[in-house]
């Protein structure tokens, strides 16, 4: 795989593609590819499942809807995932690792993610003494945790410039979902019964249109996924993964 962090970006593209429109992704389209990342699933099984999808749709007669949705996809994805993980059986084992190694990303790059959205935390994180007396305990709890991953970014931008080789994106990916794990956690917190209410309310209607087009594994997942995705952008917090860059 060329740039095994492009994971995001190349499944947005060949959707785009196909659909022949610009038609941006929707939460719920960023929150399912999310649970295929998550899930392990090969970017070429999701490149796969979608080209299905649509070579289906092109061969009906009758186009009464349009493909408005990656969950449209999610059957195909997961039938082409599995195909792959069949046809892997019995094959010369590979090393994945040296796949993701060769992403085509420099220390400089990513060094300069981490940086970009420690900046934007910074910017959350930092207030004065007047406000900060004026803040509840939750949020200030927010800005506590904002500040404290900002300095944590900083600290392994720095540490990244000054390696003299490229450590392990997975390792890194890792320290990355930790952090953001923290932000997530004091912004579930922060957030009143009635917030979450209605994010898990917004989480369940948006799915309700493709239940029937996945197991229900997936399901949860893809509702905890949205959540999180929508809380984050309510704060204007940032993603951390290197598959947001």
């Amino acid at each position: 795989m060329e740039n095994y962090f492009n994971y995001f970006t190349e499944i947005e593209e060949r959707y785009q593609k196909r659909r022949g429109t610009g038609l941006l992704l929707s939460t719920i389209d960023w929150a399912l590819i999310e649970t295929w990342k998550d899930a392990g699933l090969p970017l070429e099984a999701v490149l796969r499942g979608i080209d299905e999808t649509f070579d289906k749709y092109d061969r009906r007669p009758a186009k009464a809807k349009k493909i408005n949705s990656l969950a449209y996809c999610a059957q195909e994805v997961l039938a082409a995932a599995e195909d792959m993980k069949e046809a892997a059986v019995g094959a010369q084992p590979k090393e994945h690792g040296d796949d993701k190694l060769e992403s085509g990303l420099s220390a400089a790059e990513i060094a300069n993610f981490m940086r970009k959205n420690a900046e934007k935390l910074r910017q959350i994180g930092t207030f004065n003494q007047g406000e900060a007396r004026a803040q509840s305990g939750a949020s200030a709890q927010i800005h506590s945790a904002a500040d404290a991953v900002a300095g944590s970014l900083a600290a392994l931008a720095a540490e990244l410039e000054g390696a003299s080789s490229l450590p392990k994106l997975e390792d890194l990916e890792r320290r990355l979902t930790v952090m953001e794990e923290k932000l997530l956690a004091a912004l579930t917190i922060a957030a009143s019964e009635a917030e979450l209410v209605a994010l898990r309310t917004e989480a369940d209607r948006e799915i309700a249109p493709y239940r029937s087009k996945m197991p229900a594994a997936q399901i949860v997942q893809l509702q905890k996924q949205f959540i999180h995705k929508r809380m984050l952008e309510k704060a204007t917090m940032p993603r951390l993964s290197l598959f947001y860059m």
